[in-house]
């Protein structure tokens, strides 16, 4: 899952300023990293339902997050979804 050395890594990467926790970007990058677990992990348990329905909730999250950011800021927008590479 997400160790909380790579959680501190993404802080890092994505804040806004020195204290910054909470912002949109770090959370949905915070977000993203969880996906990206939870897709590897249904290649190998198909079955696991339960966990899923967990993954539909954290990317209708992100999902309202980047609305959030492209309503009120488009240029964080792209630069999130650049860095992250949501977006093909």
């Amino acid at each position: 899952m997400l160790t909380p050395e790579r959680k501190q890594e993404l802080i890092a990467t994505h804040q806004r300023g020195e204290s910054d926790t909470g912002s949109p970007e770090v959370q949905i990058a915070i977000l993203t990293e969880k996906i990206k677990y939870l897709t590897e992990h249904f290649q190998i348990h198909k079955k696991d339902h339960h966990s899923r329905r967990g993954l539909l909730k954290m990317v209708s999250q992100r999902r309202r997050m980047l609305d959030y950011l492209i309503a009120n800021d488009v240029k964080r927008y792209r630069d999130i979804i650049g860095k992250l590479e949501i977006r093909r």
